[in-house]
This record gives structure tokens, C-alpha cells and sequence, in this order.
């Protein structure tokens, strides 16, 4: 019998100590943070989470329920940020007038904020705490 080639025995484990294919029971969902202050991100380029609770809201190719606080013309008067400039831009970086069909269905990059533990370390670090300080420093 031949040995599983080498990058397949050193890949990291997410899955615990069960068996792969074990039926186990699944974790109990981990609680909604709703206190509405935004979190800094834990990597460049991740997607804010949601503060907020959106059970009910509707998301759908007819209507869009975080629009209604999140667009340009409304963020200012619920003190909600603004949808990034971004997600006005089609996939060749013209720039459209309302939200690109691309960018529409927020859940699909956005997610609740939990008390979720992280499977694994994170190590990132911003690149502003590995620069030295500007100003002349030598």
C-alpha cells in the first residue's frame, strides 16, 4: 500500500479529533453579537460582519432590505456606513449608478457577527504595526 503523498499528510485538521466521515453532532450555533459596533476586520480585503440582527429582512432580486439604510443616499440619515464605492463597479471597473448585480446579494460576502471561537490562529497583522514609524526615524 502506498503512502498518501506528502502535502496531504501534513495538512492541517479543522475537523477535531473525530473521524472524517464519522457522524458526530454538530456544535450548537454560536450566539449572535448584536450591539451594533462595528469590528476591525481580521484580514485585508475581508468583508465587514454585520452588527446587527437581520432575521426577517428581505434579500431577494426584488427587494433589498440593507439597502434601505446602507445606500449612498440614505447612510447619512441612520448614521449607517456607506455601501464601499465598489460595489458600483461592474466587472470591467465602469462605475454604474446603483448597486452592480454582482454586489446585490449582501449575505453572499457579509455574515452576522458571532461569539464564534476561530479553528485555527489568526496571524495576520496590520501592515501599520510592522512599518516603523515615519518622521525622520533612522
Amino acid at each position: 500500500m502506498m503512502a498518501p503523498p506528502p502535502q496531504l499528510q501534513d495538512a492541517p485538521r479543522l475537523t477535531g479529533a473525530e473521524r472524517p466521515m464519522g457522524e458526530v453532532a454538530a456544535p450548537p450555533l454560536p450566539e449572535l453579537v448584536i450591539d451594533d459596533r462595528r469590528v476591525g476586520r481580521n484580514y485585508p480585503e475581508q468583508p465587514p460582519v454585520i452588527p446587527h440582527s437581520i432575521e426577517g429582512y428581505q434579500l431577494s432580486v426584488n427587494a433589498n432590505r440593507c439597502l434601505e439604510c446602507h445606500r449612498r443616499q440614505y447612510s447619512g440619515l441612520v448614521a449607517a456606513p456607506m455601501i464601499s464605492i465598489t460595489h458600483f463597479q461592474d466587472r470591467e471597473g465602469q462605475m454604474l449608478a446603483d448597486v452592480s448585480p454582482r454586489r446585490y446579494f449582501c449575505t453572499a460576502c457579509h455574515v452576522p457577527q458571532t461569539n464564534a471561537q476561530p479553528l485555527v490562529t489568526n496571524r495576520f497583522r496590520d501592515m501599520l504595526t510592522m512599518m516603523p514609524a515615519s518622521g525622520g526615524a533612522r
